[in-house]
């Protein structure tokens, strides 16, 4: 276990821990709470197993070939996951558990209709290619994949979630209310977030799982257990075997997978995202190379469990909700859910037990991802300032994925090639908000500036520098704290140069974004500022002539605004520039 921790675990750059977490990203739980850490996750993610069985009964498979593809689904999700949790070139670093890909579902069931099990090789084969492609393509679409787009991403998910999570809570049926199955559904909801929030430490890690067991024991009280014929004549013991691949398949159906598996990709770059704001105290954007790795991660999954005939697997947002339920992030805990999923791939008799989680119970669940996701991407964002391009961006991004949502004739009435598409409100609004974003160059390197030179007094030149940061700020999509603090920073300069005396008066300020770095720069008459100015008061000022007082107390406060100035930023520079002077601001964002 040590030689693993050394060489098993690829660092990630250094992050702030954030003081709430009870295990962060390197940290590895104490041994029980590992394994019981592990077993949530597992049991969280195996109830989802529920997809395969949906395509797989649509698409009229036979029990052992169900179950081969359950088997090989699984080994697809612990290498997918297992791989996150290594970090490096084939994993994101983070704790991101993988579930069946649910955008699949419909396309799988067909394909298995029309070519039986051998049809999923070439759908394993296609998405894997279609998913590392995108590996390398999205982590360079840095200026077009800002916290906004992933905040819209992450909180039409939440949305999405809604409907499913309350038909199964409260066992609707054409409306109509199942009293049993809303009773069990609440309670488990209710018990989840009382250990959640008024939880000591200990308990607050298992909230999930006391829940989800609380759940399963109402529901044998209540007799809503059922499935014990199914999970009887499944074998304790089973090895998947390879499948003779069907790669006559029409090239329309094969790009529809192809395309769909580059929308999964938004969602895993909107799960990375989370993770790393959770890992992160100081977390700012988005680790492309992260991003990266942890699409190749799931691509090279699904391209190995092909010739097994396996259902592709995409990252789990309610597995992501547990990690914010029991604080913990460690990357242990995939690799020991890694290999909890590898060892129960060749128990089929496990897997199918979990998959018999009364729905109720997994609707409690899911109502906690759901609101938690909706949350968690609506404080991605708002963490980024907004103009009016932005405030279009996000509005229209989730009119048009709630809309086809709500309305599903207007899937309906799209193009036959699209309509698996535009039924999907994740994909319309992820796309919308990709579309916009690069419509409106939201996020991208940019420059402004505001002529000062007309400014008659110090108010109004207060007001024309903070509406002239604030506003560049918006357009350019910087984050909130950082516009503060150059806008505070840039009015103590122009404060401090009129002050200052010799001539000086800011004639123009400029400002640069880029993602990376925010920068001011006041451009003004006179000699360049001094930035070495020391604060030394004389010892018998009590006793020195009006005059002289007067002339320290101005001194006294420039420089305080010196002193203010070279806090709030992170590098100032002063210099001769041509006819004028230049007092430089940098910001690290």
């Amino acid at each position: 276990m040590g030689m693993f921790s050394k060489h098993g675990l690829i660092p990630n750059p250094p992050t702030k821990r954030p003081r709430d977490l009870a295990y962060a990203s390197m940290e590895r739980p104490p041994f029980f709470t590992l394994v019981v850490l592990a077993l949530q996750h597992s049991a969280t993610a195996l109830a989802l197993i529920a997809y395969v069985l949906a395509a797989a009964h649509m698409g009229g498979l036979s029990p052992e070939a169900t179950q081969e593809m359950l088997s090989a689904t699984i080994i697809g999700m612990a290498l997918s996951t297992a791989l996150q949790a290594i970090g490096g070139r084939m994993g994101s670093g983070t704790l991101i558990v993988h579930i069946p890909d649910p955008l699949l579902v419909a396309l799988s069931g067909l394909v298995c209709a029309e070519y039986g099990p051998g049809g999923m090789v070439a759908v394993c084969i296609v998405n894997g290619l279609c998913s590392m492609l995108g590996s390398y393509i999205v982590p360079r679409l840095r200026t077009i994949l800002p916290p906004t787009v992933a905040g819209v991403v992450v909180c039409v998910g939440g949305i999405s979630l809604v409907e499913p999570a309350l038909v199964h809570t409260l066992g609707l049926n054409d409306s109509s209310l199942n009293a049993t199955d809303a009773l069990l559904g609440g309670s488990t909801l209710l018990i989840i977030m009382c250990l959640s929030i008024w939880g000591n430490r200990s308990v607050k890690l298992f909230a999930l799982l006391i829940g989800v067991l609380v759940g399963v024991a109402l529901a044998a009280v209540m007799g809503k257990l059922q499935g014990g014929e199914a999970l009887a004549q499944a074998p304790i013991f089973g090895m998947p075997s390879m499948v003779t691949p069907h790669l006559n398949i029409p090239i329309g159906l094969l790009v529809s997978v192809g395309l769909l598996s580059l929308m999964v990709q938004l969602d895993i770059f909107a799960s990375v995202v989370l993770m790393q704001k959770m890992d992160d105290a100081d977390w700012r954007r988005a680790n492309m190379r992260m991003v990266g790795g942890g699409i190749r991660a799931n691509a090279l999954a699904n391209l190995l469990i092909a010739p097994l005939a396996g259902y592709p697997s995409a990252a789990s947002s309610a597995n992501i909700a547990l990690c914010h339920i029991s604080r913990s992030t460690s990357r242990w805990i995939g690799l020991a859910v890694g290999a909890l999923f590898l060892l129960l791939a060749f128990m089929p008799m496990f897997s199918v037990a979990l998959s018999l989680i009364p729905a109720a119970v997994i609707g409690a669940v899911e109502i906690y991802a759901a609101a938690y996701l909706i949350v968690s991407g609506l404080e991605l964002i708002t963490s980024r300032a907004m103009d009016a391009r932005g405030i279009f961006m996000v509005g229209l991004a989730f009119v048009a994925g709630m809309g086809v949502m709500f309305m599903p004739g207007i899937g309906d009435a799209m193009p036959e090639a699209i309509q698996f598409l535009a039924h999907n409100g994740i994909v319309v609004s992820g796309l919308v908000a990709i579309f916009l974003n690069l419509m409106f160059r939201v996020g991208s390197s940019q420059r402004s500036s505001e002529p000062l030179h007309d400014v008659d007094s110090a108010k109004d030149l207060a007001e024309r520098v903070t509406d002239f940061v604030e506003s560049a700020g918006a357009s350019w999509g910087a984050r909130r704290d950082a516009i503060r603090r150059a806008a505070q920073a840039a009015l103590e300069a122009v404060e401090l140069l009129h002050a200052s005396g010799e001539g000086r008066r800011a004639v123009e300020i400029r400002g640069r974004f880029d993602e990376f770095n925010l920068d001011l720069e006041i451009r003004h008459e006179g000699p360049p500022l001094k930035l070495d100015t020391q604060l030394s008061l004389p010892q018998d000022l009590l006793d020195a002539d009006d005059e002289t007082f007067e002339a320290t107390l101005a001194q006294t406060m420039n420089s305080v605004s010196h002193t203010l100035m070279q806090r709030l930023a992170d590098r100032v520079h002063a210099d001769q520039r041509g006819a004028l002077s230049s007092l430089r601001l940098h910001f690290d964002h």
